[in-house]
């Protein structure tokens, strides 16, 4: 596993990973994936010129030498590549996923998983068709912190759990429209499988999350994490019904708004809570987001790194306190580690495609009936 081998790892457990989307994030999660002793880059694969730079770059001072390439499908043509990283935009999520998985490959996708619904139905019967292993980038689910408060639910030290509130805050309002982009960039690839198409625009280009045109906008780029962590910790299946209300968008260019509140009803007979405001002040990262589990005999507050049990008629002082001690930063090094255990193992990684849909789904229907 990642991060625990001192010594070079066995050619059966050498991985070969190409990285499809080689921007902030996709970077990021690639150096992960590198502080394993058996991986290697072997390829990169981006439509803009300083991304595709930048991550070759990224990858030769972990040791890798990748090939570049400006078109993915190419990328999934090389015989060498046995995995692939997309950390592609939203709206180019589940068409790259389907072509890796009819190219071979096993699959590390970011959040989230799709745009609609259908696109989720059509990924989850791709997944329950093929041996590929498919990690969608939920790393809640791999996180330990999350894993002790599911078993703290599981026992019944709650009591019965009704409601769940989580809540997310942050601020984008303020900020500036992007107005130019350094470097060439491919922008009729970068559309993609869109059948509108428009004209450059640098700000879509930098903050796609926030167009409807090509993602669902911060409710559901962080709801995605926030129901899937409400997914794990209630044990919970699909929900029976979701509604939503929002505020107007009031960051200058976006058709998206800030502030959300979501509610969906579960057969488990609960009620998920999820409110996001980007117009609030700004927190500090390890306070930004709380999911608080309302049971009959006691609350239960687990965020990005604490995990604390509140007994009835003692809610000052925490009965059980949790915390991580390596930081929410550790949940991305667990998430890839499984993967990649997976990888050598083919066991089923903690959150294939079918979870990954669950959580996407709750959000898109928000979307749906704001």
């Amino acid at each position: 596993m990642a991060g625990s081998a001192a010594l070079p790892a066995a050619p059966s457990d050498q991985v070969t990973l190409g990285l499809i989307g080689a921007g902030g994030r996709g970077t990021f999660v690639m150096s992960v994936f590198q502080k394993d002793t058996g991986l290697k880059v072997g390829a990169i694969a981006d439509v803009y010129e300083p991304n595709l730079e930048r991550g070759i770059s990224a990858a030769k001072k972990a040791g890798s030498a990748p090939k570049a390439y400006r078109n993915y499908k190419r990328l999934l043509e090389d015989k060498d590549i046995q995995a692939v990283l997309i950390a592609t935009p939203e709206h180019w999520h589940a068409q790259m996923v389907l072509d890796a998985i009819a190219a071979g490959k096993d699959v590390y996708v970011e959040k989230p998983l799709c745009r609609t619904p259908e696109e989720g139905v059509a990924l989850v019967e791709a997944e329950r068709k093929t041996k590929q292993i498919i990690q969608v980038g939920m790393q809640r689910r791999s996180y330990d912190l999350y894993q002790e408060g599911r078993k703290i639910v599981a026992s019944g030290q709650l009591g019965k759990v009704r409601m769940v509130r989580s809540w997310w805050l942050n601020n984008y309002v303020t900020g500036r429209p992007v107005e130019k982009l350094e470097g060439v960039l491919d922008w009729e690839q970068w559309q993609g499988p869109l059948q509108k198409r428009i004209p450059l625009n640098p700000d879509i280009f930098r903050n796609w999350r926030n167009y409807a045109a090509y993602a669902g906008g911060i409710v559901a780029d962080q709801g995605a994490h926030v129901y899937d962590g409400i997914h794990l910790l209630m044990n919970a299946s699909y929900p029976l019904a979701v509604t939503a209300a929002a505020g107007k968008p009031h960051r200058e260019g976006y058709d998206t708004p800030e502030s959300v509140v979501v509610t969906a009803e579960y057969p488990e007979d609960f009620i998920g809570v999820f409110s996001i405001n980007y117009a609030a002040m700004k927190y500090k990262s390890r306070n930004d987001q709380m999911n608080h589990l309302d049971g009959d005999q006691a609350r239960m507050d687990i965020g990005r790194e604490d995990c604390r049990v509140f007994l009835q008629g003692a809610e000052e002082t925490p009965a059980v306190e949790k915390r991580s001690e390596k930081g929410f930063g550790w949940a991305t090094d667990l998430h890839v580690q499984n993967f990649l255990e997976c990888v050598r193992t083919r066991r089923k990684p903690t959150a294939p495609m079918v979870l990954g849909f669950q959580a996407a789904l709750v959000v898109q229907l928000a979307n749906i009936w704001q």
